[in-house]
């Protein structure tokens, strides 16, 4: 006796496992980092990033939620960015609030060099 998959279901198989990999995936999921931003007088809003950095209280670096290094900066961002052009180069900057300019100015040079267009991301300022 000979048992065999049968192929129909083969169809079926592979739409659940793209189904499952799509859920799992996870983009530039940061929530879990804790940082507090600087606060500013006067804001405006960015449209879409395709990169995002943070520093936090531990001025450890994370870009899109992956710890690295400031070496690997320039050449991780870079390839997030890709060929897109001037204008959707844009970069998130999000820098806990008592990290010293030692941490975050090595970043700063880093999405220059990259490319990219630099946001840095603050919270607006209480007005009493």
């Amino acid at each position: 006796m000979r048992v065999e998959v049968p192929s129909m279901a083969m169809g079926d198989i592979a739409f659940n496992l793209l189904i499952f990999f799509v859920i799992l995936a996870r983009a530039q999921d940061d929530s879990h980092l804790n940082w507090q931003p600087a606060q500013a007088e006067e804001l405006q809003s960015v449209a879409n990033s395709k990169v995002s950095v943070v520093i936090d209280a531990d001025e450890k670096i994370y870009v899109n939620g992956q710890q690295l290094g400031v070496s690997q900066l320039s050449g991780r961002i870079a390839n997030l960015l890709g060929d897109a052009p001037a204008g959707d180069r844009t970069v998130l900057l999000k820098v806990h609030n008592q990290s010293k300019a030692l941490t975050f100015e090595p970043v700063i040079e880093a999405v220059s060099e990259a490319g990219g267009d630099l946001f840095h991301v603050v919270e607006k300022e209480n007005s009493r």
